[in-house]
């Protein structure tokens, strides 16, 4: 055993690996560079970065531009209390206004996308008392602490509840989930009635301060709606005088083609939460944004929130160096034209593969449902074995996807694919035929079917 083995060994016997049973946790890969869509082992060798890490590094590895205002930050004022205004904050400010939607006036600043959706949490519940209830998702991810895992409808949740370290009022609703719709219906003969339903939900819990929703679902399974959902439910919590909160902490930043992702539907948000891609990952940051009339409350009222870091130089200064690279890089055109050719190529590679039940996203944001028989929709794993440590066949997939050098995240039931906006078609190439290779783990343990993959895209 080198030298090196033997401190990362010791580093994991210190250490609680996250999201992971920890006997899991005995040798993780150790990273020591990375740039552009690649990071690269101790060894060398590369990985294509096909997830961006966590769905974060949306402009890749060692962006100069992201560095070097980073970095003359750090020389020239590393920290200062929030109660103090800074350039960095000042610049922030400004380049997020550019951007965000004109709707959105007021920001809140932290160093995550969990801690954004608190924020979130605690402008609803004292500007709607005494209203407090608010109204999530299923399949959804909104972080991990008590706030985050109270509107997360995720298996994560459970083991949390059961030690109450989640925050009450939060109830659930179904899912745009068209490929296993919960209401066993058909779009468009549907109605959309999963956005219909949260009218009667609404009425019928009473006090329902809010709903938060992922524009698209990220972690459970990049569900894209119909395009007449977000219409419908905006709609919907105006008669209700309920707020609508979007987690744009994955779908933001460009990830789906868009600057935010509620623009595809042209609907606005009364509270926005985002974080990852406004800083590309370089810095932890995390952004709530509200509108006038949310903000307005808070003028005769206590605004009784806050963090050591809140408003944190270093971590604004990279923000208005991401939102110029975002902006050329729009510009230059090759992410438009890259996402069709990921598009089509997705749709082929689950022509060859019988594993792939379902193929769905938009832009740079998209996820392959993996099942044991397409014609049935039997999945390999379900919720409950996220938890239980059985053998998951989307990690074996990227277990053997990693082995040939190409990263990607799995969940229990779908792999994520969403590279950086940076990526080439060349790559993209390259990286589906590793993914290829590796499907074939599940081909070979799939009944045969004839039945096609499904392919959702509501764009």
């Amino acid at each position: 055993m080198t030298d090196m083995n033997a401190k990362i060994k010791e580093m994991a016997a210190h250490t609680y690996g996250t999201w992971n049973w920890q006997k899991n946790w005995q040798a993780p890969m150790l990273v020591t560079d990375a740039e552009g869509v690649h990071f690269y082992d101790d060894k060398g060798k590369p990985y294509i970065d096909f997830s961006s890490q966590l769905m974060c590094s949306n402009l890749g590895h060692k962006n100069q531009a992201i560095i070097e205002a980073i970095v003359k930050q750090v020389e020239k004022l590393p920290y200062v209390a929030p109660i103090f205004t800074t350039e960095a904050s000042l610049a922030a400010v400004e380049a997020l206004r550019s951007i965000m939607p004109p709707e959105l006036t007021k920001l809140s600043f932290s160093t995550s996308g969990t801690e954004a959706n608190d924020g979130a949490l605690v402008m609803t519940r004292l500007s709607k008392a005494p209203d407090y209830k608010v109204i999530s998702r299923y399949h959804s991810y909104h972080g991990a602490t008590p706030a985050g895992m109270a509107f997360t409808g995720d298996p994560r949740r459970w083991p949390v509840e059961r030690v109450r370290y989640t925050v009450d009022g939060v109830r659930f609703a179904p899912d745009c989930y068209c490929y296993r719709c919960p209401f066993a219906m058909e779009y468009p003969g549907c109605n959309v009635q999963c956005a219909r339903y949260l009218d009667y939900m609404i009425k019928e819990e009473g006090n329902v301060a809010a709903m938060i929703v992922e524009p698209i679902v990220g972690t459970n399974g990049r569900l894209v709606p119909p395009p007449e959902y977000f219409p419908l439910v905006r709609k919907i919590c105006d008669e209700n005088n309920v707020l609508l909160i979007a987690d744009e902490v994955m779908t933001g930043w460009f990830r789906t083609g868009k600057a935010f992702a509620m623009e595809h539907w042209n609907v606005t948000p009364d509270i926005m939460t985002t974080a990852k891609g406004c800083t590309s990952a370089y810095t932890p940051l995390g952004i709530t944004a509200t509108t006038q009339k949310v903000a307005e409350f808070f003028d005769d009222n206590l605004f009784c929130h806050g963090h050591t870091y809140a408003f944190h130089p270093l971590a604004l200064s990279a923000v208005p160096a991401a939102v110029s690279e975002y902006r050329k890089l729009m510009d230059s055109g090759l992410p438009q034209e890259v996402a069709e050719h990921l598009e089509n190529k997705l749709y082929k590679l689950a022509d060859n593969h019988p594993c792939i039940g379902d193929v769905r996203g938009i832009g740079h944001f998209w996820g392959i449902e993996i099942v044991k028989n397409r014609a049935t929709k039997e999945p390999f794993n379900v919720k409950a074995d996220k938890l239980s440590g059985a053998p998951l066949m989307t990690a074996k997939i990227a277990g053997q996807a990693i082995q040939n050098g190409l990263y990607i995240a799995p969940w229990y039931d779908t792999l994520v694919i969403a590279p950086p906006l940076i990526i080439t078609k060349a790559q993209v190439d390259e990286a589906l035929e590793i993914l290829s290779k590796a499907l074939e783990v599940a081909d070979q343990e799939t009944i045969s079917t004839d039945v096609a993959a499904s392919r959702s895209s509501a764009f």
